[in-house]
């Protein structure tokens, strides 16, 4: 049904398709417009958060710093008979309940208990062996060419925009930024259709929080019970359902704004079609934990493919600022604290002796000074080695420098900002939303389908149904489409092909979830029929009525 109603196809069909590639058709793309902008929506409505839009392409030494180039692996394995290479904790996921946390050795000595091939059901594999996901690529020509990546993900972005976010947000924390976008992993195996992909779309947040002040949360008023599976080594082992403040409270989530997050991921998923019942919250165990993260968890929806995570809550630290600030030498990547009272603090620094050091350092004696002045932890014994703003080392001796000691008052302090960041896969959410709103029936014999979607997710609104081909009801469609189109983000097509029963049924098979029917009394009076979706029910209404309810989101009370 997917393909034949242009809603998931895959990509480069009539040259015999590329693994993990899919194509959104006219269908489809709009409802992946659609549920992206309403998690853009749902975001920006709280006030601190803002959008950003970075470039795919991003410079190696981003993803060196960010620990991308070198930590960014899956481990593959190659079948010794037929060749076919396989993401290896993919063959062994039913012998271990986290197969992707193993190390090599562990997933060699389970691929040795008798694993078979999936293509040939030869069982000797090659040994385990990491592999980086991600697909370099050059920017510039020839020699002059720098090494890049396409983004594996879209939070770096905005970690780059970090010194532009905070004089946005006037130096205050906490702030957020979210960024839509694709994203791009070389996927060793890809499968599942829509659930592992090598290009991919997503959406993530990073919220900017000062972690001695955390912004408070009030989870007291939140009563939904969720499933949530904490770490299997902590204290919490095994599923359990209880609230989110329960949950906070107990210490199974670590970080009252994870908490925050975890909740308002179940009131996204929930506004866009996913059953309730079917989302539960894992949380990382330490083996399983991603090399930023202090803490992690998974929200995992059930669907055709068991249980898939499609987003991902961490608590990532200071990680990515500190690294990229190293990397980079940049000093823009803190945030001011100011203490509630003066502080007097005793201080150790190195002074410079002008005398000594500008003679001996010439035209980079400027460039000591200030290495010397920004000094954070000083050496022990002299002379050491000082590095400069641009990565040259100059030896200090004890006859440039004193030692002293100094006592100041001061109103507050540099610190590097912890991060927070809720990462949503798009496809798999969609996946999810498509697998929990398909239904199969019988209607007067025939096998019916129902795509039962949200409001709001489905590609039209409404479809305008003439009940015949003449006599100006064609005429009177398109002026309702018209206008029906002209309101906000409400959208509707005109269907006047075959009988309006199979019309209907067309309608509903891909999640309209209203169709309006002209008939003669239309050209009348100007009412017509609205019919909903889920249970076929028809009224009579006036078109001026259905367009004002249409743009309060009020149509349901004609019913």
């Amino acid at each position: 049904m997917l393909k034949r109603r242009g809603i998931v196809l895959p990509a480069f069909d009539i040259y015999g398709g590329v693994s993990g590639l899919i194509d959104y058709g006219p269908v489809g793309a709009a409802i992946r417009r659609r549920l992206t902008q309403k998690w853009v929506d749902h975001w920006l409505s709280h006030g601190d958060i803002v959008e950003i839009d970075s470039p795919t392409i991003t410079p190696e030494a981003v993803l060196v710093a960010s620990g991308h180039v070198g930590e960014f692996n899956d481990l593959m394995t190659e079948c010794r008979a037929c060749s076919s290479v396989f993401r290896a904790d993919h063959l062994v996921e039913h012998l271990h309940p986290n197969a992707d946390s193993l190390a090599a050795d562990a997933v060699d000595d389970l691929l040795a208990s008798g694993i078979e091939c999936p293509s040939c059901s030869d069982a000797a594999w090659t040994a385990a062996k990491p592999m980086n996901l991600m697909f370099s690529t050059q920017i510039g020509a020839m020699s002059s060419g720098r090494t890049a990546f396409m983004r594996p993900e879209t939070a770096q972005g905005m970690f780059m925009l970090y010194p532009a976010l905070y004089r946005h947000f006037r130096q205050k924390l906490p702030f957020g930024a979210i960024q839509t976008g694709k994203g791009y992993r070389n996927e060793i195996s890809p499968r599942q259709g829509m659930i592992r992909l090598r290009e991919f779309n997503m959406a993530e947040l990073e919220y900017f929080i000062d972690p001695d002040n955390p912004p408070s949360v009030d989870l007291a008023r939140r009563t939904e019970i969720v499933s949530l599976v904490p770490d299997p080594d902590g204290p919490h082992a095994g599923e359990t359902r209880m609230g989110f403040g329960a949950a906070l409270d107990a210490g199974i989530v670590r970080h009252s704004t994870v908490a925050w997050f975890l909740a308002r991921t179940w009131d996204f998923l929930v506004e866009v079609g996913i059953d309730p019942a079917q989302i539960r919250f894992r949380q990382h165990a330490s083996t399983e934990m991603a090399h930023y993260a202090a803490d992690c968890w998974d929200c995992e929806i059930h669907g055709e493919h068991g249980w898939i995570e499609c987003v991902g809550i961490a608590n990532r630290t200071c990680h990515d600022l500190e690294s990229h600030e190293a990397h980079s030498k940049a000093k823009g990547l803190r945030a001011w604290r100011q203490f509630a009272e003066p502080r007097t603090q005793t201080i150790e620094r190195l002074a410079p002796n002008g005398a000594v050091v500008g003679p001996t350092f010439r035209a980079d004696a400027g460039a000591v000074v200030a290495a010397l002045e920004a000094l954070s932890e000083l050496p022990d014994e002299l002379p050491f080695e000082l590095e400069l703003a641009d990565g040259r080392s100059v030896t200090i001796d004890s006859s440039m420098v004193e030692r002293r000691t100094e006592t100041a008052n001061v109103s507050g302090e540099w610190f590097t900002p912890h991060v927070i960041e809720p990462a949503f896969g798009i496809d798999r959410i969609i996946w999810h939303v498509l697998d929990h709103a398909y239904e199969e029936a019988q209607k007067e014999g025939e096998d019916y389908t129902f795509l039962r979607l949200a409001e709001g997710i489905s590609s039209v609104d409404c479809v305008v149904l003439p009940l015949f081909d003449k006599d100006g009801m064609p005429d009177l469609a398109r002026e309702i489409t018209s206008a029906i189109n002209s309101l906000p983000r409400a959208r509707a097509e005109m269907d006047s092909s075959k009988s309006i029963g199979r019309r209907y049924a067309r309608a509903d098979e891909i999640g309209i979830p209203w169709a309006l029917t002209i008939d003669h009394t239309s050209l009348e009076d100007g009412s017509v029929t609205i019919r909903r979706r889920d249970d076929q029910m028809q009224v009579r209404a006036f078109v001026d009525e259905i367009l004002d309810r249409m743009a309060a989101g009020t149509i349901q009370e004609l019913f």
